[in-house]
């Protein structure tokens, strides 16, 4: 591979031109600048990322840690959050936690040790001891889809107990009086919110906690589902409801029910919750709650670039983005006239 000094033998200059016309192009005379970059054309030169990261201390990649890149969900994040990145030069390396502490642990360990310019994080460790230990390092990060608890760092989430009550709410004013809710790891703070705005919406309609049937699972994916139907078939007397707490539970629900013969949603309505793509193109058109998942990753990657210093005047306050949840009705919760 040629390196800067083949570069500098083949146009006739110093090491220290071609780094001017690399770094700070403006600083060299057209036609020098014009000799160097047929040199670099020529010979395939690409500079060294990792001799720049050394001099400089830091990288120009944000990593973005999620919990399960098998989820479209976490796809649309991780478009929001390149486009905010690319628009001030950085690229974005993408990492699956695989919704396990101790894999979140080792990456936040090896960014780290890449001295990345900043981390987009979804916490996967409910004790947060794993980000405590990477504040350490004095990088960047912010929280996606997920509150944050202090003051240490930015975040940007969506009301999930406000998508919870819309869910349920939708569902009671359908006539359901039992509703089972497929919830996912209860660990999770967003599976624990989207529980407390489904029994917002019990209260409020004056049923009790009681008419919620709580299906827990390990995962958040569509086996999960699967299995989480196949207990919803199960029960007796069976809830004529439920609400799962992502879309994939939901389209596991979905072809478990589709199997034993309940038909969707004459025997059993089904609002699931992230309004990914797939939703809309179920063999029964799901309901969701739509998270804006693009708009989620773009403002988190904006609120950490602002305080890595890559945008902005230098100023930089921590703070919480909440946004808003909107309830998409489609035939999974809609009897047909």
């Amino acid at each position: 591979m040629a390196g800067i000094k083949d570069v500098a033998r083949r146009a006739g200059v110093s090491v220290g031109t071609v780094s001017n016309v690399i770094n700070r192009p403006g600083s060299v005379s057209p036609e020098t600048r014009g000799r160097v970059q047929a040199a670099i054309d020529e010979l395939g030169y690409v500079r060294s990322e990792s001799a720049r990261q050394l001099r400089a201390g830091s990288s120009r990649i944000v990593a973005l840690l999620v919990l399960d890149m098998g989820n479209p969900f976490f796809v649309d994040v991780a478009r929001g959050a390149e486009r905010a990145a690319r628009k001030a030069g950085l690229g974005v390396m993408v990492c699956n936690s695989d919704q396990n502490a101790a894999e979140e642990a080792d990456y936040l360990a090896l960014f780290a040790e890449q001295r990345v310019a900043g981390v987009l994080v979804t916490p996967a460790d409910p004790t947060g001891r794993s980000l405590e230990a990477f504040a350490r390092h004095s990088i960047p990060f912010v929280l996606v889809d997920r509150v944050a608890s202090g003051a240490a760092s930015c975040a940007v989430s969506v009301d999930d107990v406000q998508g919870g009550a819309l869910a349920v709410r939708h569902l009671v004013a359908a006539g359901h009086r039992s509703i089972a809710y497929v919830s996912g790891p209860p660990e999770l703070r967003q599976i624990q919110d989207r529980r407390e705005g489904a029994l917002t919406a019990l209260a409020d309609a004056g049923l009790p906690a009681e008419a919620l049937v709580e299906i827990a699972t390990h995962r958040l994916d569509v086996a999960a589902g699967r299995d989480a139907g196949a207990r919803l078939v199960g029960l007796s007397p069976r809830p004529t409801a439920v609400f799962c707490a992502n879309d994939l539970l939901a389209l596991g629900v979905l072809q478990s029910l589709y199997a034993a013969g309940v038909k969707v949603p004459q025997d059993m309505a089904i609002v699931g919750y992230d309004d990914i793509e797939f939703a809309a193109a179920a063999a029964v058109p799901l309901t969701s709650v739509r998270q804006p998942a693009a708009l989620m990753g773009r403002m988190a990657a904006e609120l950490l670039l602002e305080e890595s210093g890559h945008i902005g005047d230098g100023e930089h306050l921590h703070r919480n983005v909440l946004l808003q949840p909107e309830l998409v009705v489609r035939a999974s919760s809609v009897l047909p006239r």
